[in-house]
């Protein structure tokens, strides 16, 4: 039989009740529900489904219509990947950039491709901003926050209106010095050690977009380091992760995260050191 393919997909939106589907224009605007779909019916164990479904937020009893996955599961699914797609490829909207007020920082990754191709570009900053900073960075603060696209830029879109708020309030309430932040383009982690050194900071902190999955494209992490040098390797780097809305909600991430530099500062380290001396301490 002979399939009408305009009309499967019309049947298909009016039951998503997606759009009206009288209209035409490519100024039509198709919402689709965030919400899986959960497609097994008479499990032989539906309550393993429904505890499994409770505590990942990975595709569990979706269900399959033959061989293959349900249309709004499939559609779903081509969703999250062309979102974790372009929360790489995309920039940082610019007026998220001026409304912070934020000086930018490029790295000597001129172009995303080179920054995906080239680890060391995105760890280095780029000539004009080194003398950028050595001209006009804050110097011998106690906190140098950075703000970095990392490889993603819905996460700095979706985070730090939220999170940065609360990071610097908490760290002024506690009578830590704090530098004006700084955003970071195409950067990588480790440009933070630069930086630490340029402005004789004690602490810095990045705020970074991680890898998109196809659960979220929003997960940010924040790294930390006290006073780097050539000797500092990744186990000297505290690393708090997975803020986000399904996370560690932001505002929440930046009291938190304010707590733990100020102790952080109090014992002169981070990474496995801190960790070892926290213990200890308590």
């Amino acid at each position: 039989m002979k399939m009408n393919v305009e009309a499967i997909v019309e049947q298909v939106l009016k039951e998503l009740k997606q759009v009206d589907t009288t209209k035409t224009t490519p100024e039509d605007t198709i919402y689709f529900p965030e919400e899986k779909e959960m497609g097994i019916t008479n499990a032989f164990n539906q309550a393993s489904i429904d505890r499994a479904q409770q505590v990942t937020p990975a595709r569990i009893g979706i269900g399959r219509a033959g061989t293959r996955m349900r249309t709004t599961s499939y559609l779903q699914f081509r969703i999250a990947h062309a979102a974790a797609q372009d929360a790489v490829l995309k920039d940082v909207d610019e007026e998220f950039i001026k409304q912070h007020q934020l000086p930018i920082l490029t790295t000597k990754a001129e172009d995303m491709k080179t920054y995906l191709m080239d680890l060391e570009a995105g760890r280095n900053l780029s000539e004009s901003s080194i003398e950028w900073l050595r001209q006009n960075g804050e110097k011998k603060k106690n906190v140098q926050i950075l703000i970095c696209d990392g490889l993603s830029s819905s996460a700095i879109a979706a985070n730090m209106a939220d999170l940065l708020p609360a990071l610097t309030q908490g760290l002024e309430l506690k009578n830590i010095s704090v530098a004006k932040p700084l955003f970071v383009k195409r950067s990588r982690v480790w440009v933070q050690d630069q930086i630490a050194k340029e402005l004789d900071c004690d602490l810095i902190i990045s705020l970074i977009g991680e890898r998109p999955g196809l659960n979220t494209d929003e997960s940010l992490s924040a790294y930390i380091i006290y006073r780097p040098n050539e000797q500092t390797v990744e186990a000297d780097r505290s690393v708090i992760s997975n803020i986000h809305k399904g996370g560690l909600v932001p505002v929440e991430a930046g009291a938190h995260l304010s707590g733990i530099i100020e102790e952080m500062l109090q014992l002169k380290c981070t990474g496995v050191q801190f960790t070892q001396r926290h213990k200890t301490k308590k």
